[in-house]
């Protein structure tokens, strides 16, 4: 079984025991907590290593990188 497949597993026992809109919330905050503290952890590394830097960081702040919407 790969790593995907047990965190999925292990995701749905813990929905299972969500009964209420607080452990909802809880929950949900948790997943936000998780992957923020990855992505920033990700951007220090990027930091460290010279990858960016705050020039880099303004640039991003002046930029519209959104994807456009195509209309069909």
């Amino acid at each position: 079984m790969s790593y995907s497949e047990m965190a999925q597993l292990d995701v749905l026992n813990v929905v299972r025991g969500i009964k209420t809109d607080a452990d909802y919330m809880e929950f949900r905050n948790l997943l936000a907590r998780y992957f923020a503290d990855k992505a920033q952890k990700a951007i220090d590394a990027m930091w460290d290593s010279g990858e960016i830097n705050e020039e880099t960081i303004e640039e991003w702040g002046n930029t519209k990188m959104r994807t456009p919407y195509r209309r069909s």
